[in-house]
């Protein structure tokens, strides 16, 4: 599984995680996993809200894998498999074995 995928479960878990958690998580500085959020943020993955004085961050349910070998797959059906996130509706159509990739970056 990629970095940007680790992280990305890790938040799905826990949308009000600190990213140095995630960082601790995840085995990865918090310089890099500021890097890797703010791709995940770039390419619609995630959305960052403020709460207070922290963060949240909330997934996409519509965000699809960018590899041309699971194009038009939901990442939400990986989630749910590797978080235990909600799925969508459109990513329970789907079967599971079609998300079992990590997201590239």
């Amino acid at each position: 599984m990629t970095n940007h995928a680790r992280v990305l479960v890790t938040i799905a878990r826990d949308p009000g995680v600190r990213l140095r958690d995630v960082a601790t998580t995840c085995a990865l500085t918090e310089r890099t996993v500021q890097a890797i959020v703010t791709d995940l943020e770039t390419d619609g993955y995630l959305r960052r809200v403020r709460d207070g004085r922290r963060n949240r961050y909330e997934i996409s349910d519509n965000a699809l894998f960018r590899h041309p070998a699971e194009a038009g797959v939901q990442v939400a059906g990986l989630l749910a498999l590797l978080a235990g996130a909600p799925r969508s509706r459109q990513a329970e159509a789907g079967s599971a074995s079609e998300a079992g990739v990590g997201i590239g970056g």
